[in-house]
């Protein structure tokens, strides 16, 4: 019995690269050298020759008599030459129909030696006279040339419409890597893949794997798509291609499609490398169907051409296409199919520890005093995006220099993430006393009840201090990111966002115009656990999302935008309704119940106008939950008696 031997192992053939583009001093030499030719052949030449005396022909007519001419040569143009007996040489003009009459006998007998000579030119003469004429046509060529390559600017759209606007990075790469993108390993793994594929295909080719065609990008503004495609520039050793959407896309029908074509032409040239697509969605978008009543031929023959690049009948190797955007709903079904897009990364907004990672590449050259703790700050930034993030800690650092200081300071990053969040703070004097004393019982109100709902995230902080479109503010810290909402905690916070304008109601006796923005906020959330979440008893397990469907009948031409009845519709408005009536008169009840407490803690608020979590959870009497208290400045904290805790917040905002 023969063992079969195992072939021997094989090595990765190294990827035949392209040469690089000549540099551009070669076409700057090409003309140097055209110049040099013309002043060493014909310039200098003329400039040695010594310059013959210029005589009228009254003069020449003297010289001869005189015996001073040796020799003339006529042209058939009437110019004539010739040397002196000293050796000077001479031009003159002849007239016309004299030289066979008069002056050739007086020549002869002067004893002058006579030569006719024809019309000609020389050799030089021919030369610059071609040169004369071909040299603005060369100048035109030379123009044409540099306008279609993209150094007219805009005058790009004209003359080099169908070039591709992709910037190459090839030898002067990105500094930026994987190490510089803090957390999203999991995202930072699949792209890495796909680099590690162009650097060794051999690896995959052996277990029969094939690369990627495309990578999407998914994910909200600001979370690092771009930062990611910036890293693979950095880290791949192949060319990168990186261009946006909307440079394909001009006036004219037919440029985009042949902008498509050109950039994959150039990359197949330098493949294996790398192209890389930002905001994809301005090409990609679904096409037009037989009842779309919008449709862009310029966009469609763009994503046809970029369709049959990426997959088509002629096979692109080599080549991966990179994609990002933040709205994966509008692109077309045939650019996602396997064999395109074969992969979707998704990029969410940052977890906890992400953030606490994104803060301190943000805050390495930043001086942090020793209050301030960065995983404090990330457990106050739910919902904040890497963009968000940074710009925090700029503001910090903003905050810090207005106050004359090069350290950043715990309350100076609490400052600056209430001026994300809120604005910019008027101060208290620009409300009347009766304004005032309301906004308090407002905000009172909206704390009371989120310190009595025993689901509500935690008070953190209330402020009748104007901010943006607020004239107060009451901010609520969660103790963790949720992710599923109960129908409890739902309920909750509908009573919250209604306890405001329950505490008008119970203490002032009516209500006001301050509770608009709740009253639209707390409508928001009852429609959404009636249409979507299945909450309304009335209605029962029916989903209908905001919009519908476009294969139901929802938003297509002359239908309805509501895939479902009048009835329904009536339905729904009175389930709304009744939760929302149900949730006032539950914080009506637990306010009136609490009415001394309502008014201790408006009157607080009026004095100190800020006061955080411990103060509400001590007039309201309850257990102050671990963490809810907020950091508030040294002066502030010790205006108010409050006692500064170490947490931070990114708050449900309740505002009046």
């Amino acid at each position: 019995m023969t063992k079969n031997a195992s072939p021997p192992p094989q090595r990765d053939k190294p990827v035949p690269t392209a040469p690089p583009p000549p540099p551009a001093w070669r076409h700057w030499l090409w003309l140097g050298a055209f110049l040099l030719f013309i002043v060493l052949f014909f310039v200098l030449p003329a400039t040695s020759i010594k310059q013959p005396v210029s005589l009228s022909y009254t003069q020449f007519l003297e010289h001869v008599s005189s015996r001073q001419v040796k020799t003339i040569t006529i042209n058939s143009n009437g110019s004539a030459s010739g040397t002196l007996t000293d050796g000077k040489e001479y031009t003159t003009v002849i007239p016309v129909n004299i030289t066979n009459n008069t002056l050739l006998p007086t020549l002869e007998a002067e004893k002058v030696d006579i030569t006719a000579n024809t019309p000609g030119t020389s050799i030089g003469t021919e030369i610059l006279t071609w040169v004369i004429l071909l040299l603005p046509f060369l100048i035109v060529f030379w123009l044409w040339r540099r306008l279609s390559k993209g150094a007219a600017g805009p005058l790009q759209g004209v003359l080099g419409a169908s070039k591709a606007r992709a910037k190459v990075f090839d030898a002067d790469r990105p500094k930026t890597t994987f190490a510089d993108v803090a957390g999203y390993e999991g995202a930072k793994a699949e792209i890495a893949e796909v680099v590690e594929f162009l650097k060794n295909p051999g690896r995959y080719r052996r277990a029969g794997a094939v690369a990627p065609r495309g990578v999407l990008m998914i994910g909200p503004p600001g979370t690092g798509k771009t930062l990611l495609a910036r890293a693979v520039a950095g880290e791949a050793d192949v060319p990168f291609f990186s261009v946006s959407g909307s440079s394909f896309v001009e006036l004219f029908v037919g440029v985009g499609a042949a902008r498509v074509r050109d950039l994959f032409a150039e990359a197949r040239k330098r493949a294996p490398c790398i192209i890389f697509v930002d905001e994809i969605d301005a090409i990609g978008q679904r096409r037009g169907g037989a009842g779309s009543l919008v449709s862009n031929d310029e966009r469609e023959q763009t994503l046809n051409q970029l369709l049959a690049e990426m997959d088509g009948f002629d096979m692109t190797e080599g080549i991966v296409v990179l994609g990002a955007t933040n709205r994966p709903e509008v692109l077309d079904p045939a650019l996602l199919r396997p064999g395109r897009f074969d992969r979707q990364v998704t990029i969410p907004l940052p977890t906890l520890s992400e953030r606490t990672e994104i803060l301190k590449v943000h805050c390495k050259d930043k001086q942090l005093a020793p209050d301030v703790d960065l995983e404090v700050v990330a457990r106050g930034t739910p919902g904040f995006s890497g963009a968000d993030l940074a710009n925090l800690a700029n503001e910090a650092a903003i905050v810090a220099v207005r106050h004359n200081r090069d350290v950043i300071y715990a309350r100076d990053f609490d400052e600056a993430r209430d001026r994300l969040i809120l604005g910019r703070r008027e101060g208290s004097n620009v409300l009347l006393p009766e304004e005032k004393h309301a906004v308090a019982v407002h905000e009172a109100g909206h704390a009371l009840v989120a310190a009595f709902s025993p689901k509500a995230d935690p008070v953190a902080k209330v402020t009748i201090l104007p901010a943006g479109q607020a004239l107060g503010v009451t901010e609520q810290l969660p103790f963790v990111e949720r992710h599923l909402y109960g129908e409890d905690y739902l309920n909750d916070s509908l009573t919250v966002r209604l306890g405001g304008r329950a505490a008008e109601l119970v203490e002032l006796g009516q209500g006001s115009t301050g509770a608009s923005n709740d009253l639209a906020s707390a409508t928001d959330l009852a429609v959404r656990m009636v249409r979507e979440f299945g909450l309304s008893p009335a209605l029962g397990p029916v989903g209908y999302p905001e919009g519908g469907s476009v294969f139901l009948g929802g938003g297509g031409p002359g239908l309805s935008s509501r895939p479902f009845a009048e009835e329904t519709q009536a339905k729904i408005d009175d389930a709304v309704s009744d939760m929302l009536t149900k949730a006032e008169k539950r914080a009506v009840q637990l306010l009136s119940d609490n009415q001394d407490k309502l008014r201790r803690l408006a009157a607080l608020l009026v004095a100190n106008e800020t006061i955080n979590g411990s103060e509400v959870y001590a007039i309201a009497g309850v257990p102050e939950p671990e963490g809810a208290g907020y950091t508030l400045a040294p002066e502030r904290a010790a205006a108010s008696g409050a006692t500064t805790s170490p947490a931070a917040s990114r708050p449900a905002v309740d505002g009046s």
